[in-house]
């Protein structure tokens, strides 16, 4: 029998119990739309947070508290440290082969603009923040050093921040109260987008000595030290970043009195550090989400071995009739192959599209931006494939070597 006859004569087979075989199909549609599903948004996230932490920009270092190993007094547990603003300025005395440095002290709270409210992160910032930070300005103009100096009661806003008080209207010149205090807007950031996890335009930057005055109050304080949340280096390259690094050891552990002995009590991180650990975990995570979800097309598979096991037992006699007319094993080992695969290609289909269409729906959402790659379409296909060729073989064997006379006195 030609290929297009078995093909056919499946078709009509599967046709003759649509329920039996849309419920066999599901389970194969299931097991493929999880697997190009799951690998696109891991996918999609490991592309979007990297793209995050190079936006920072590539040469950056920053520096955070750490955990402090001298105990605290009273035989309590030890504290974090804090990085303080004496630190940022004995680094920008000593650091060498940087483009710029910048401290920040966080804090949320409410700002308020007109009957619009909305709580977002206020950074206080000194001028150097843009480029560190590699921001751009959407519109008016940054901090300077002459506002921060001043002290005055000014702030940029991020996109986001901006979209959500003014909607569609300018905010340049427009006046903003931050924890009752009125600040006036002076410029816009350019976006640089959200990863789903982190909104980077989520926010309002205001002059760091502006903040410690009107702001951030005793809890900026430590034993009368005005502290700072992190200090950002940006190296002036690539090949700058590993002497920054020691360089910013040498000056903090300096800075803190640490011992020779005694460890580090702050953190000095770097994106290329940080993008190798995302690599080594989107290099598992990725291919490991596509191993869960492929267990659900083995349940698929065994579906269809059940199926056609059925199949054969109902069209018994069928099969002694074709093999007493001169049918050979092949013939009928074939005919079943061809309907367990027919099952399976109609199902990888369907499972390829609800799989993009999942995609594309955390997509549209904003969760995340899912990108399904034409390898994973390929992988899950062929799998399911290869799973109806698979658990079809048993049932076809079982069929092609049933005896011709038994088959014809089945009932």
């Amino acid at each position: 029998m030609l290929l297009s006859q078995n093909i056919l004569t499946a078709l009509r087979g599967l046709m003759a119990n649509k329920l039996r075989s849309a419920l066999t199909i599901l389970g194969i549609v299931i097991g493929v739309a999880a697997v190009v599903a799951l690998m696109g948004i891991g996918t999609g996230a490991t592309s979007d947070i990297t793209s995050r932490i190079q936006s920072n920009g590539a040469n950056l270092l920053n520096i955070q508290s750490g955990r402090s190993q001298r105990p605290s007094a009273g035989g309590a547990p030890p504290s974090f440290s804090a990085i303080t603003y004496k630190d940022y300025l004995a680094l920008q005395a000593a650091l060498t082969d940087i483009a710029g440095i910048a401290p920040a002290y966080q804090t949320n709270t409410t700002v308020v603009y007109g009957e619009e409210s909305y709580e977002v992160s206020v950074i206080g910032v000194t001028e150097d923040y843009l480029a560190v930070r590699t921001y751009s300005m959407a519109s008016g103009r940054f901090l300077t050093e002459a506002d921060r100096k001043s002290k005055k009661q000014v702030a940029v806003l991020g996109a986001t921040t901006a979209e959500e008080l003014f909607a569609n209207a300018d905010p340049v010149g427009k006046a903003i109260k931050i924890s009752d205090v009125q600040y006036t807007v002076i410029g816009v950031l350019q976006a640089k987008g959200s990863s789903g996890f982190d909104d980077q335009d989520d926010l309002v930057l205001i002059p760091l000595e502006t903040g410690y005055l009107k702001l951030f109050g005793s809890n900026a304080l430590r034993n009368g030290e005005k502290i700072v949340s992190a200090i950002a280096v940006s190296a002036s390259s690539a090949e700058t970043v590993d002497s920054v690094s020691s360089q910013i050891t040498f000056v903090m552990r300096r800075q803190h009195d640490l011992e020779i002995d005694e460890e580090d009590d702050f953190r000095v991180s770097n994106q290329a550090e940080m993008l190798e650990t995302l690599s080594s975990v989107s290099s598992t995570l990725t291919p490991f989400l596509g191993a869960i979800a492929a267990i659900s097309l083995l349940v698929g598979g065994i579906g269809i071995m059940n199926i056609t096991l059925v199949s054969v037992s109902e069209r018994t006699r069928e099969i002694g009739l074709r093999k007493a007319v001169g049918a050979r094993k092949n013939h009928i080992l074939l005919q079943f192959l061809v309907e367990t695969m027919t099952l399976s290609i109609i199902g990888g289909v369907l499972g390829i599209l609800l799989g993009i269409g999942i995609a594309s729906l955390v997509t549209a959402l904003g969760l995340i931006t899912a990108q399904v790659s034409l390898s994973s379409i390929l992988l899950s296909f062929f799998f399911s494939l290869a799973i109806g060729v698979f658990f079809g073989i048993y049932p076809a064997y079982r069929a092609a070597n049933l005896h011709p006379m038994e088959a014809l006195r089945s009932e």
